[in-house]
This record gives C-alpha cells, sequence and structure tokens, in this order.
C-alpha cells in the first residue's frame, strides 16, 4: 500500500505556490496516495481536473479534524505544509499518532519577511525538512534563525505537458524587439517604478512598447504617471491570457529585486520569449547571462536601459540564441522529471 502524502496549502488559489504542489503531487502520484487539502478555491478545482484527490478545510479546528482522519486511517502518512501553523498542528497529533513518514514545509518565499521567513525557525527542532524553491530562498531562510542542515534547494519546474501546451512566439527573422511583457503584481517591493524612471532618463527604450499585467498596490498611481510622460507603456491589469500575451511579446521584463523564484520567467521561456531579469535574487538565479537570457543591475534604471537598447539592437540569431538556451534549461534543470526525482528521493529516504 503507497504511503499516505498529505499537502496542506495555506491558500486556495491558484497562484504559484498552488500549481507547483498540484504538479509536485501528480509527478509522485506513482509513489504516494495524495490528498490535498486547501481552503475552498480554484486550487481544490484544478484539483479535481487532474484527477488529485482534495478535500476543503475552513481553518486549523477544521484541519485538525481532517488530519485526525487521516492519521487513524493510515498506518504511513507524509505531510508537506507551507504555513508555520499547519506544520505545528501536524507534528502535536502525530505526537499521540506516532505515524511514520516524512515532514516537509515548503518554503516559496514572499513579500514580507517575518511571514515568509522569520517564523519559520519555530520549526527548528520539530523534525521537519524545509524545501527552498531557490538558493535565494534558502539564504533568507538562514539569515532568519533557520538551521541550514534542514534546508534543501528544490526548484520549481514546468511539466513537458505545460510546455507543450502553451502558444509558443514565432522564431525571430529581424533584429531588435517591439513588445515587452511585464507580469508582476504592481505592489512597491516589485519595482515597477523602474521602468518608469527608465524611461524618464533615457530616449532609446521609449520606442518600445511596453504592457503590464497584474494589480496591485501602486497601480493607479503608477498608471497615472505613465498616461501623463509615458504613452508607450500600457498597465492592462489582470489578464486571463497570460500564455497568449506571452506568445505575442518579444521579451519578458522582470523588475523585482527580491524575487524568490519567478515561475513567470519560466513560462516565458516556455513561450520561445528571451527574458531581461535583475542580477540579484531568486530571479536572478534562474537565467545564465547571455545563454538562456539577459540580466541588468538591480535597482538601476540606467544599466535597465542599456540593456534593453543592446536587445533592441541584437541581431535575429542572437534572440534565437536565448531562446533555444532557455529551452535547453526547461529541459534539464527546470524539468519535472528531474524535480520529481529530488522529491522522490526525500520520500524514499534517501539523505542529500
Amino acid at each position: 500500500m503507497k504511503p499516505r502524502l498529505l499537502y496542506a496549502l495555506h491558500s486556495g488559489n491558484l497562484y504559484g505556490t498552488e500549481r507547483m504542489a498540484l504538479a509536485t503531487l501528480e509527478g509522485l502520484r506513482e509513489d504516494v496516495d495524495p490528498l490535498l487539502c486547501a481552503p475552498p478555491g480554484p486550487a481544490l478545482a484544478e484539483s479535481a481536473r487532474r484527477g488529485i484527490p482534495g478535500i476543503a478545510f475552513t481553518g486549523p479546528r477544521d484541519l485538525a479534524a481532517l488530519m485526525r482522519r487521516e492519521l487513524a486511517a493510515h498506518r504511513e502518512v507524509s505531510f508537506a505544509a507551507t504555513a508555520v501553523t499547519h506544520s505545528l498542528l501536524f507534528v502535536a497529533l502525530n505526537a499521540l499518532y506516532r505515524r511514520p513518514g516524512v515532514h516537509l514545509h515548503m518554503v516559496h518565499g514572499g513579500t514580507d519577511e517575518r511571514d515568509s521567513y522569520g517564523r519559520k525557525k519555530l520549526l527548528n527542532h520539530a523534525g521537519i525538512r524545509f524545501v527552498a524553491v531557490s538558493d535565494y530562498v534558502r539564504e533568507r531562510l538562514i539569515a532568519n534563525g533557520v538551521r541550514a542542515s534542514r534546508i534543501q534547494v528544490i526548484e520549481n519546474f514546468l511539466s513537458p505537458e505545460d510546455v507543450a501546451s502553451r502558444p509558443r512566439r514565432t522564431p525571430f527573422n529581424a533584429a531588435g524587439i517591439r513588445r515587452v511583457l511585464i507580469v508582476s503584481r504592481v505592489d512597491p517591493i516589485k519595482r515597477i517604478d523602474l521602468l518608469l524612471d527608465c524611461l524618464d532618463r533615457h530616449p532609446e527604450p521609449r520606442a518600445l512598447a511596453f504592457r503590464i499585467l497584474g494589480t496591485g498596490w501602486d497601480l493607479d498611481v503608477l498608471r497615472a504617471r505613465a498616461e501623463k510622460t509615458h504613452p508607450n507603456v500600457t498597465f492592462a491589469g489582470f489578464s486571463d491570457d497570460v500564455p497568449g500575451e506571452l506568445a505575442r511579446s518579444d521579451l519578458l521584463l522582470h523588475l523585482c529585486p527580491v524575487e524568490p523564484f519567478g515561475l513567470a520567467i519560466l513560462e516565458a521561456m516556455a513561450a520561445g520569449v528571451p527574458v531581461l531579469v535583475p542580477d540579484s535574487g531568486g530571479a536572478g538565479s534562474l537565467v545564465d547571462d547571455g545563454v538562456s537570457g539577459l540580466r541588468f543591475r538591480a535597482d538601476d534604471a540606467d544599466a535597465l536601459a542599456r540593456r534593453l537598447a543592446a536587445i533592441d539592437c541584437a541581431d535575429g540569431d542572437t534572440l534565437n540564441g536565448l531562446v533555444a538556451g532557455a529551452d535547453r534549461q526547461l529541459a534539464t534543470r527546470f524539468s519535472a522529471a528531474a524535480r520529481i526525482a529530488d522529491y522522490r528521493r526525500i520520500f524514499n529516504g534517501v539523505e542529500t
């Protein structure tokens, strides 16, 4: 009989954290008996569509009752969680049931240092293993007191089916770019304002069309600023067709210097679109500069302008070379087979 794997999400949405949970459960389905536990929302609907069993909970008491039922019904129970409270709850309940299994705490990072990293040290002495989605996330955990020996980095990935199903930009047959896409929340930490600073100071990038998909605290202020001085910048708000928007673009621009990972970067690679990212944070570590994408000095509007100007002068072969390099990364470093193998080793008790 396969061991039970409960995967508890703190959110029922379908952003990067939830999508990676589903992809991980799907990849491990031959090894474990999966159950996704999440608040009501699209994550559970997507779980059902993929044929992954799921169950909703509405708070800690509800989740505790669910855990008790699962611990009572199975001789071996592994657990993965994204919230400190949920991990502590499972530790307390399993102290009574003493079910063998692996307990992973998944750390995707976030914008709030305390909630995303600081509180994780509460789990240091609970026998829990941490999975960080990037070296940057690992560094932030260690800086906030998590024991380095308990952390393993397993990067996010795209499945072959996901890559194959996405619309793809046609290869470049001429020099330069025209359409630049940004997929991001419009919050201060994401540094969308850096683009406007760049355009204020440098005339060259003003010939490019910038389209920003996303909402957030800064949306109204930055949209008003762009409308006054930069008509080539469009704040489009929420879009339910990000794959199509990517395939119609010439470049994905990422601006956040402290991004924990940046799944949109992998999605741009899958769409055959070159990427330009800061040289810091998790996003910077995803790109080999000049091979699978390009980097600019983080938080530097002048460096961003220089890099945009260079890309706009690049010939089609250079741009297609970046796309080919990104394809190789997707097939190796960011492949489902490689990263699911990492999880499989953990659940099989193989030390790494």
